[in-house]
């Protein structure tokens, strides 16, 4: 058999839509996680995925094993080779992405801007924990190459549907560049708000809270892109942060605690300083 090279077609390359996510240090466990998590908001969000019924002869030919092992094995070699094939067709699909610590997931026939948003917002609702290893998930709508004359053409268009006439917004540029030094961040950043201005001369930069943040995550020669809503509210995206969010908002508002916890939370106090100033004496 031909040995095929390692990410060979399954490479983070110009064309692609999917999800960049980071993780810490487990790669692997990070993978598992988000096929798991956006498996379960997809099927939410578009229904279950449609598979052939090859796995289902596959099953049926490892049943035939015991009476020809030879016509047995020859058909789960096929049916492997199908699915390797049909692999690349699915919903989600890791791929190589270029740097540690980053996993990018490959979609097909969804809106990766509006899945992902869908899953922070319903986090953020319920604060409920569904990851251990994942820390960001950022939608990913466009990628072209990483070069100013590549991204500045690419961009004229790629903004259109959120800040052309009439369209209009508040917009942020974040800008994140890994295991790449040919690209000038302050330059990236001039460029672009420069495309969104002459969109539409009413967009205007809110570093604060703007309606939308333009992402751009360039990764070796590779621009990832995405306009996303919520940025701030969402702690930039990251899955643990937005889970801890109401914990926070509650330490910095005080006027949430009634008068009865607070009466129940002053005894307690009394008491030990009553307790604290006997001992006191009993020393002296």
């Amino acid at each position: 058999r031909a040995k095929r090279p390692r990410g060979g077609g399954r490479q983070l390359e110009a064309g692609m839509r999917g999800i960049l996510i980071t993780c810490n240090m487990n790669e692997r466990k990070c993978v598992g996680e988000a096929y798991s998590l956006l498996g379960e908001y997809g099927d939410l969000l578009y229904g279950p995925e449609q598979f052939s019924d090859h796995e289902e002869r596959l099953s049926g030919s490892e049943r035939e094993e015991d009476e020809d092992d030879v016509e047995a094995a020859l058909k789960k070699e096929v049916g492997q080779i199908r699915a390797s094939t049909e692999q690349k067709l699915r919903r989600f699909q890791s791929v190589e992405s270029g740097a540690n610590n980053v996993v990018f997931i490959r979609t097909r026939g969804i809106e990766p801007e509006n899945l992902v948003h869908h899953i922070l917002k319903d986090i953020h609702a319920t604060k409920k924990k569904k990851t251990r290893v994942i820390l960001r998930m950022l939608p990913i709508s466009g990628t072209c190459k990483a070069f100013m004359e590549d991204m500045k053409k690419y961009t004229e268009t790629f903004f259109e549907p959120w800040f052309k006439v009439p369209n209009k917004g508040t917009f942020q540029i974040v800008y994140k560049a890994r295991n790449n030094s040919h690209m000038s961040r302050e330059e990236v950043i001039k460029e672009l708000a420069g495309i969104v201005g002459s969109l539409n001369p009413e967009n205007k930069v809110d570093l604060n809270n703007p309606q939308y943040t333009i992402v751009v995550e360039i990764i070796k020669n590779v621009c990832c892109l995405s306009v996303v809503r919520d940025y701030v509210l969402f702690r930039k995206y990251n899955l643990q942060e937005v889970v801890k969010s109401n914990k926070d908002d509650t330490q910095q508002n005080p006027s949430s605690v009634t008068e009865d916890q607070s009466s129940k939370v002053v005894k307690p106090e009394t008491e030990e300083e009553k307790s604290s100033n006997e001992v006191k004496q009993e020393n002296k």
